[in-house]
């Protein structure tokens, strides 16, 4: 092996955690070797292709990881002293728990953060959010430290959560884990902003899985703070959309929820990506917590299946044309929310009997109201 060879099972991507290779351009890290050499020649920041396209273009090369490995690096957690730092999206919080947790991370202190509360209504206050979750935890088998509501975006928030991680680290490494999508390289970004003064180091994106590899960014002599890969939950909405569609779940701004006033045997479709049917039950308001920009077509429940046969893609848009839409039945007895699991969910008030549709393949449950 050449010193050349050497060198380059040294190099890895900032951005994704990759190692940078020049040979396979379809292979992950691939990076053209007179870029290389000029980026060393330069003393500049190392990015593959892959990520350079993403930051700078928006586009998303396919990468031929699979979930097996994702769970084969998270496994190695569990076999060290360190502190695991779970992040959430709240928006999407069923969505985004990582399943058998516990389980790859061994005997690890946990502990759980939410972002993203800059995307939930302002009325929603942090010490309801915080109990919501301690509840929710506890139910997925999951016993955190502490659980901290955050916003990435938010510089208090990431200086208040720095301090909470280096209480509980004492010392050790920290794992940041976390399905896609969750926003965990945007708020570890967010972190080293505030320690060292460096701006998005890590590539960040709405596609799902862009963290390759494990990222180590040093917090003293000894001791990291690591991103992990996005473990893939593939009943999230975002693993069906195309790239142009993934902004209606992967929401930017506060949402505004809307509540819609409706009599048994009518229907709300949220653009062509799900359905609500109001199958039994007294009038009551429904309110839907999406994606601002998604669009709300009411109807009745009788010709439902044959608006959307007709229409999906056109005046029901987005959709996945072509889908198979399945469908789950939910008895509620008191204030329940009904989550289409990474797009939202609509809150339902009182006594009713009602149905969810989604694209085969996406998660659908029935949980406590947030709100």
């Amino acid at each position: 092996m050449n010193d050349n060879e050497n060198m380059m099972e040294e190099l890895r991507c900032i951005g994704c955690g990759a190692v940078i290779q020049t040979e396979d351009k379809d292979a992950l890290g691939y990076l053209p070797s007179g870029a290389l050499k000029k980026k060393i020649e330069n003393d500049e920041d190392l990015y593959c292709q892959r990520c350079f396209r993403l930051r700078h273009y928006n586009e998303i090369a396919p990468t031929a990881l699979t979930d097996e490995d994702f769970l084969k690096l998270l496994e190695k957690i569990g076999k060290q002293n360190a502190l695991v730092v779970n992040v959430v999206d709240i928006f999407d919080f069923n969505g985004s728990l990582i399943p058998n947790l516990h389980k790859l991370t061994g005997n690890n202190d946990l502990l759980m953060v939410a972002n993203k509360r800059d995307i939930l209504p302002k009325s929603l206050k942090v010490n309801k959010m915080t109990n919501w979750l301690k509840e929710q935890a506890a139910k997925s088998g999951l016993k955190p430290k502490e659980i901290r509501v955050v916003s990435a975006k938010n510089r208090d928030d990431v200086i208040d959560l720095m301090g909470t991680i280096e209480h509980y680290r004492k010392g050790r490494n920290v794992y940041v884990v976390g399905v896609t999508n969750v926003g965990k390289s945007t708020l570890i970004n967010a972190i080293i902003k505030q320690a060292s003064g460096s701006q998005d180091v890590i590539t960040t994106s709405r596609f799902p899985g862009t963290t390759l590899d494990m990222i180590e960014i040093p917090l003293d002599a000894k001791t990291a703070i690591i991103d992990t890969p996005g473990i893939i939950h593939r009943g999230q909405m975002a693993h069906y959309l195309a790239p142009e569609d993934l902004k209606y779940v992967s929401p930017r701004k506060e949402i505004k929820p809307k509540t819609y006033q409706l009599n048994k045997g009518q229907t709300l479709f949220f653009g062509g990506l799900a359905r609500f049917d109001f199958i039994e039950g007294e009038k009551q308001g429904f309110t839907g917590y999406f994606d601002n920009e998604i669009n709300v077509h009411r109807t009745k429940l009788e010709g439902a299946t044959e608006l959307y046969e007709k229409h999906a893609g056109e005046l029901l848009a987005p959709a996945l044309v072509g889908a198979k839409m399945v469908r789950k039945e939910f008895k509620v007895a008191e204030k329940t929310d009904i989550v289409f699991s990474g797009l939202g969910w609509v809150r339902v008030p009182e006594r009713a009997i009602v149905a969810a549709w989604v694209p085969e393949g996406v998660d659908v449950v029935k949980r406590k109201a947030l709100i």
